[in-house]
């Protein structure tokens, strides 16, 4: 393959410009200004700021609801990063069968991935409703028994499940990539020497997947800290009780409602080093189980 040269140096500039300007602008800039409000105390409506060093963030490890969002937000990435890439494997290995129809599945599982965040939260908000929903139908039998609106932990299964339900597309690509990429040799050696479908994925399949497996544990942890917003204000905006109060929609409940703007860098700070020390540990401990062919 043959590199492409530019004769002029302003050539290549211009064309990777617009790139550095959306990054410098949406990114850095963003970033650096976070990073100044946490270390000052600004003023709601303006009129400048006092540098008071690390009081936001002891005034955020000593409260009580700073560390209810933490929890809240740990058991959320951990249960929808389990269930998406469950249900994605399953739905993968399906469609790498080529039953029937198996084009058409694909398409259909990929597209809720371009759904919005807050249609997804609309539309799951609808089907797990007590009084109007699905769930409605629960509730016929046994009365009383769903209702997300007073129960946290029912509303956090719901928006668990709205969230799972959003990255399964996303995850069944992958995975059906990495399908795909197995020799099929493999997979009929399998067969010929009696293992059944199970036992295929299991001894061949599954260990072949590894490098995809631990890409998408990164992409789905990451994802389930940072991009839950849309889904937990149009379900149940952190309610019932703060049950459902993630750190990422405490940030906005805070800095968007309280007008504490100095108390919200700081948590943004604090989910951004937690992302980082995440994907670090993922990276130094599990990737070495991780075996590249």
């Amino acid at each position: 393959m043959r590199r492409a040269y530019f004769q002029n140096n302003w050539v290549a500039a211009l064309l990777v410009a617009p790139q550095i300007l959306i990054i410098f602008v949406f990114f850095y800039w963003p970033t650096t200004q976070a990073l100044y409000w946490a270390f000052t105390l600004e003023q709601p409506w303006g009129g400048g700021s006092e540098w008071v060093g690390f009081d936001n963030f002891r005034a955020l490890l000593s409260d009580d609801r700073y560390w209810l969002s933490v929890r809240i937000s740990v058991i959320y990435a951990a249960c929808t990063t389990i269930l998406a890439m469950g249900m994605a494997l399953v739905l993968a290995l399906f469609a790498d069968r080529q039953l029937s129809g198996y084009k058409v599945y694909r398409i259909g599982m990929i597209w809720p991935y371009a759904i919005a965040a807050p249609a997804v939260g609309l539309a799951f908000r609808f089907i797990f409703n007590p009084a109007a929903g699905v769930a409605s139908y629960v509730n016929q039998v046994f009365p009383g028994f769903w209702d997300p609106t007073l129960d946290g932990t029912q509303a956090l299964t719901m928006v668990i499940v709205a969230g799972a339900w959003k990255q399964v597309a996303y995850n069944v690509i992958f995975f059906l990539a990495g399908l795909q990429a197995i020799p099929r040799s493999l997979v009929e050696a399998g067969a010929m020497d009696g293992a059944g479908f199970l036992r295929r994925v299991r001894d061949i399949q599954l260990p072949l997947l590894a490098p995809t497996f631990f890409f998408l544990l990164v992409i789905n942890i990451t994802d389930s800290f940072t991009d839950s917003f849309g889904i937990v204000d149009t379900m149940t905006s952190g309610g019932p009780a703060r049950g459902t109060t993630l750190m990422v929609y405490k940030i906005y409940e805070d800095g968007f409602r309280g007008l504490d703007y100095s108390g919200a860098a700081a948590q943004s700070i604090i989910l951004m080093l937690m992302v980082i020390a995440l994907t670090f540990v993922q990276f130094k401990y599990i990737e070495r189980k991780v075996h590249y062919t």
